[in-house]
């Protein structure tokens, strides 16, 4: 088959990549310019790169709107898209006989839309995904060919996701087009009353609410490990980036933000909306990093207990 290929950072890349290793000729790459967004620089690998060194044609852009010639000039019988970033028109995504393959990182139909890996771990899924699907005109909702899985282990990282998952690209585009080629696709319809939709993340998004139960916590700050931006707070007017932590092992009543005891090799912070009933366990606080970069022990950074970690300076 003729290929035309959508795609962009190392999800794209990746992409291009299965699409170069297989049997098919690839026609096309499209992708987008290079992004200074805090979450667009980490795992950057360019398809744009990847396409010069392997002698595809390949176009730079934020938007496709005036690819309609082009792409129909190259009469591809199937576009091939992975972490493209902006809306595809119909006139695009309709264009081949086979329709787009979309290839997105979250076991549709949950977790439709932006950084579902990381999503997904705050909210304690105990599995993840990528799923292989043909585009259609809402987000992340067209039929399914292709899905596997992943298990979420207890001490799993948002990057340890990011690595299982992104290895099953290879397989599922390979799987995908030889069942698509070969006439043997077997297209399953979404249940959409399952469907969830999450917006792309800010740094906004890791500022810490201490009122979340620690447990809740937990999975932010392994959600946001490096090389995202890290889970911060505040303490004394200085933003403070929290690296390790765990859930204390007893019930601590107060405040939620309030540095509280030593337990272990960590510091115990108050957290939970309901944390004044003692009920609830806190936020064990193991390694912090301050703004200059400095990494540190929170049994050596707190030498005193009490005061409050805040959401703003």
């Amino acid at each position: 088959m003729r290929v035309v290929m959508f795609g962009y950072q190392t999800w794209g890349h990746r992409t291009l990549q299965a699409l170069l290793d297989s049997r098919h000729e690839v026609v096309l790459a499209v992708t987008h310019p290079r992004s200074e967004h805090a979450y667009e620089k980490i795992w950057d690998d360019s398809v744009a790169d990847l396409a010069a060194e392997s002698g595809v044609p390949a176009l730079l852009r934020n938007r496709p709107t005036d690819l309609g010639d082009v792409i129909r000039e190259l009469a591809p019988d199937l576009i091939v898209a992975n972490n493209w970033r902006t809306w595809l028109p119909p006139e695009i995504f309709d264009l081949p006989v086979h329709g787009t393959l979309n290839v997105h990182d979250s076991l549709l139909p949950a977790y439709a839309g932006f950084s579902p890996l990381i999503w997904a771990l705050i909210n304690g899924e105990k599995e993840v995904g990528v799923t292989a699907h043909r585009m259609n005109a809402e987000l992340d909702a067209g039929d399914i060919l292709v899905q596997r899985a992943v298990p979420v282990g207890p001490g799993d990282t948002a990057t340890d996701l990011f690595f299982r998952t992104v290895d099953l690209i290879a397989p599922i585009v390979h799987d995908a087009l030889e069942l698509i080629d070969s006439g043997n696709a077997e297209w399953t319809p979404q249940d959409r009353s399952a469907a969830s939709f999450f917006h792309k993340r800010a740094i906004e998004d890791s500022r810490i609410d201490w009122t979340w139960p620690a447990e809740d916590l937990e999975r932010l700050i392994r959600a946001q490990s490096d090389p995202y931006p890290n889970a911060y707070t505040f303490c004394r007017g200085e933003r403070l980036r929290i690296i390790s932590a765990a859930v204390s092992q007893a019930r601590f009543g107060g405040t939620p933000g309030r540095i509280f005891i030593r337990e272990g090799d960590g510091v115990v912070i108050v957290a939970g909306a309901d944390a004044r009933n003692g009920r609830s366990p806190g936020l064990l606080v193991k390694r912090v990093r301050t703004d200059d970069g400095s990494e540190h022990a929170a049994t050596d950074y707190f030498k005193t207990m009490g005061g409050y970690l805040t959401g703003h300076p």
